[in-house]
């Protein structure tokens, strides 16, 4: 499964699950670091990835337009990168 992790998740995630996940990516390897969502959206989409994030705007997103991209809402409140992981 390939994941894309949203800009609230620590950049350090990737490198905790590159060994389960080998093609798991953060937003600022993609050149997606402050954009609209839905930019992040389409690149997801495009790509085959699945979006990781604590934000409800994706959730929402998809709600309205489906899937792909498919998306893994972390609904737990903060949590360290290890809990995370």
């Amino acid at each position: 499964m390939k994941l894309l992790f949203d800009q609230n998740i620590s950049f350090r995630i990737t490198k905790k699950l590159s060994e389960h996940f080998s093609d798991c990516k953060y937003v600022s390897d993609c050149d997606l670091q402050n954009t609209d969502d839905i930019d992040i959206w389409e690149y997801a989409k495009s790509n085959a990835y699945a979006i990781v994030t604590f934000d409800s705007d994706f959730y929402d997103m998809s709600l309205i337009n489906g899937h792909p991209p498919k998306i893994i809402w972390i609904r737990t409140g903060n949590l360290t990168t290890i809990e995370i992981a």
